[in-house]
């Protein structure tokens, strides 16, 4: 008799549930952290001519040497650090995680954060161990650190601004868990255009630290392009469970054309900067909402019956972030994701009739 999944699949796996998108048709759109913003015509244009001359018929350039160079000049990153380049964040993580599974290795993260760091960790069978966040959000560093102590973890990750709470960690606190951890510690950055503060040009300073980015928050989500960057040492070795050509000619080729345009972007994350503070001071505004700071392209609030306000934005064509449930500190949690100023007002409005129902 042929086997059944049981049969075959890891019980880890088994008893996971797959990553869920919700269906977005005809929605104000808003769940997802992405830009709202098109790129200006005239870059399209030169887009289209880009991916008009690209070799489909070819395999990529493996190593995607002139992007890199283009990523490097636009992100910063510091002489002597090299970049390793993934299909989105996400396999970049994966990449990591496989590289350091061990057998009896630990991840350490903090709750609640990036939900991929604890579901990678799973897939590849290491242990992860999520250290609880303060009530305000904040880095519990003697929590951390005695978790460090303890544990001894192969990868630390730590997103700054955290998702989905928005905030950035005390960067003495970040400093003191790379300064203190016994193995890498990557810094996911992944909204480093909303937030003032990076640690890129860290990274000659910390020889276990490693800094992700991701074009995605930019304008780019459908490119599917992250970036790790840091010391050859390990890239070289982390390399090594990259799959051939994971890179793809028209990603290639989109984001060399767009990054010699990076004014646009900055532009564009500077208006989402603007009307990030316009809409958590509306946020604010409402009755029995509570907003969090945020440095990020969304924002967390808190507001009374989270599940029935989120249905009744769903009912009124307005899809966000429900959170409630997802973990303790969450409790009655949404996040709205900065849209334009028309899909702003259009969620404000939604929110004031679900608030009344």
């Amino acid at each position: 008799m042929p086997k059944s999944p049981a049969d075959l699949i890891r019980p880890e796996i088994l008893g996971l549930a797959a990553y869920h998108v919700q269906d977005a048709t005809g929605m104000v759109k808003l769940d997802a952290m992405e830009n709202p913003y098109a790129l200006p015509g005239a870059l399209r244009a030169e887009v289209a001519a880009a991916t008009a001359a690209a070799a489909l018929n070819r395999y990529p350039d493996p190593d995607a040497a002139r992007l890199k160079a283009r990523l490097k000049a636009a992100m910063g990153v510091p002489a002597g650090a090299e970049l390793l380049l993934g299909n989105g964040s996400d396999e970049l993580i994966q990449m990591l995680a496989l590289a350091c599974a061990r057998p009896g290795a630990v991840i350490l993260g903090v709750e609640p954060s990036f939900v991929m760091f604890r579901l990678i960790a799973q897939w590849v069978g290491a242990r992860y161990v999520g250290v609880p966040l303060r009530a305000d959000f904040g880095l519990d560093l003697p929590a951390v650190e005695a978790a460090l102590e303890r544990e001894q973890p192969a990868l630390v990750f730590l997103a700054c601004p955290n998702n989905p709470t928005g905030n950035l960690f005390d960067a003495a606190a970040v400093a003191q868990v790379v300064a203190r951890a016994p193995g890498l510690v990557v810094v996911d950055e992944a909204y480093h255009a909303f937030a003032d503060r990076t640690f890129m040009p860290r990274l000659a300073d910390h020889p276990n630290l490693l800094v992700m980015r991701t074009l995605s928050k930019l304008g780019l989500a459908g490119l599917r392009l992250g970036l790790l960057a840091g010391a050859p040492q390990w890239l070289d070795q982390l390399d090594k469970v990259r799959l051939p050509y994971n890179v793809n000619v028209l990603t290639q080729c989109v984001a060399e054309a767009v990054l010699g345009h990076a004014d646009v972007l900055e532009a564009q994350a500077a208006e989402i900067r603007a009307e990030r503070g316009r809409l958590a001071a509306a946020l604010a505004a409402r009755p029995g909402v509570t907003a969090f700071d945020s440095a990020a392209n969304f924002i967390l609030f808190r507001v009374p019956g989270a599940q029935r306000v989120f249905e009744g934005l769903r009912e009124r064509r307005v899809l966000i972030k429900n959170l409630a449930g997802s973990h303790p500190l969450l409790e009655d949690c949404l996040r709205v994701t900065v849209g334009t100023p028309q899909e702003n007002a259009a969620f404000l409005a939604a929110l004031d009739g679900a608030l009344r129902n």
